[in-house]
């Protein structure tokens, strides 16, 4: 069932490149941005995620977190972060099931791959309710950063 506007967020935990545990609800009383994207290293996660990175100065002056969520491995969004010097944290769903719960998993993807994060975008309040929820059908699609940042104005 996909997430609504005003809904809690699902909970969940996941490790983080650093290998801990992380969990929606440590960040309690802070607003969210959820980026859920397909697969570390390609053309487009890779542009949109050092976009953030680039712009993490307009999520900051927001008191916004950023939280971008793959089925890639903690190994590779470790490498992943590295090599793009991505200033917020990743975390891995390699099991699919956050990314199930927030009904923005593909069945099928390119080339065959099952279980791929759909890219989508969450922005979630210090109260742990949705307030913005984006998930795009096309890969290749962004997005609405714009609208993410309202949103995020208006938490404020």
């Amino acid at each position: 069932m996909a997430i609504q506007i005003g809904q809690k967020t699902p909970d969940f935990t996941l490790f983080n490149t650093e290998k801990n545990k992380v969990s929606i609800s440590d960040y309690q009383g802070k607003n969210v941005v959820l980026l859920f994207f397909p697969l570390a290293f390609t053309g487009v996660c890779t542009n949109e995620l050092c976009d953030v990175r680039d712009h993490m100065h307009i999520y900051n002056s927001l008191n916004a977190e950023i939280i971008g969520i793959s089925v890639d491995s903690l190994f590779v969004l470790g490498k992943f972060k590295s090599e793009n010097n991505l200033d917020f944290t990743l975390l891995s769903d390699f099991n699919k099931v956050t990314s199930r719960d927030y009904d923005c998993l593909y069945d099928t993807f390119s080339y065959d791959m099952l279980g791929v994060s759909k890219r989508s975008a969450f922005v979630i309040d210090r109260e742990g309710i949705v307030q913005y929820a984006e998930v795009l059908e096309k890969a290749g699609d962004l997005p609405d950063f714009t609208a993410i940042q309202e949103c995020l104005k208006q938490l404020n």
